[in-house]
């Protein structure tokens, strides 16, 4: 198989793993914090063993303003999880995962307020139809579409998560040269130490298939699906790693509705389709060409 045929296969899955977590969160019956520890736990040791596979110890090197990078990541990586697992049980897994993805323009943001990126008005477009979208989904409530216990304060958990994963995001950038390995297990072990004190581990009593629910989120959501993720993001061009990264909400959507019971009413489609489409004119960079008449048809322009 050609690398890049491979790097496709292997993105794809590591998407449509990603777009089932929310099951196993919800089924394994426990408290967000609860889940995150375990799967930073589990997750740490099977990064362990990818580093040890791959000989990353052996040709790494971390200096301490590095690790100290990494470290903060980590803290945001694991209020991240925290935030979006517990809105879950507050939204729903489609509707969480849905607002979750405005992460493109918290990084947008954070890029403009630290590191003087300029805000172009193709983007300030989008983030005008993302937050269009961000509105419909919220004006759900009142017509009769919303699921959970307290839809907002879902919409507003997701909305934090965001925040924290664009945080982490912006930290990875200035880790270029510290292999995604390294620095994920890194954030494994921190996510276990701070967790520790909010989880009585020692008193531990779970039913097997609990169990089963926080190893499988552990080594399969996290360990097996950054291999693989990063295995293709070496493989195949950006352009398709942002087209394939949709395939995660697509899956968590038909997860909640054939799980769960839980389809989107017409607002939440509509408010849906306008955050991920203005996610992926961000990713693309889309534009809207003027001609001589006007408006022209979207083009695409895929950066490297």
């Amino acid at each position: 198989m050609k690398p890049e045929a491979r790097g496709t296969l292997e993105m794809i899955t590591a998407m449509m793993i990603s777009g089932t977590v929310g099951w196993f969160v919800v089924m394994s019956g426990q408290a967000p914090r609860s889940v995150v520890f375990w799967r930073c736990l589990f997750g740490a040791l099977a990064m362990l063993v990818a580093c040890l596979a791959l000989g990353i110890f052996k040709r790494s090197r971390l200096d301490v303003r590095q690790f100290m990078l990494v470290c903060v990541g980590g803290v945001a990586l694991m209020l991240n999880w925290v935030l979006l697992f517990s809105a879950y049980n507050h939204a729903s897994i489609a509707i969480a995962t849905v607002v979750y993805h405005v992460q493109p323009f918290m990084l947008v943001g954070l890029g403009v307020v630290f590191f003087a990126e300029r805000l172009s008005a193709t983007k300030v477009g989008w983030l005008l139809t993302a937050f269009a979208g961000l509105v419909l989904i919220v004006l759900a409530r009142h017509g009769g579409q919303a699921t959970g216990s307290d839809y907002l304060l879902g919409i507003g958990l997701a909305l934090a998560s965001a925040f924290f994963y664009a945080v982490a995001a912006a930290i990875t950038k200035r880790l270029k040269a510290v292999p995604a390995h390294l620095i994920v297990l890194i954030q494994m072990v921190v996510g276990v130490l701070l967790l520790t004190p909010f989880v009585d581990v020692a008193t531990a009593d779970m039913a097997v298939d609990t169990w089963s629910y926080l190893v499988i989120i552990g080594v399969v959501h996290t360990g097996i699906m950054s291999t693989l993720l990063y295995s293709a993001i070496q493989k195949i061009p950006t352009a398709l790693v942002g087209a394939l990264s949709y395939i995660y909400p697509i899956v968590a959507i038909l997860v909640d509705w054939i799980a769960f019971g839980h389809p989107l009413g017409l607002l939440q489609l509509t408010g849906a389709a306008a955050i991920l489409l203005a996610a992926a004119g961000m990713n693309f960079g889309w534009t809207l060409r003027r001609t001589g008449t006007g408006l022209g048809s979207p083009s695409s322009k895929h950066g490297g």
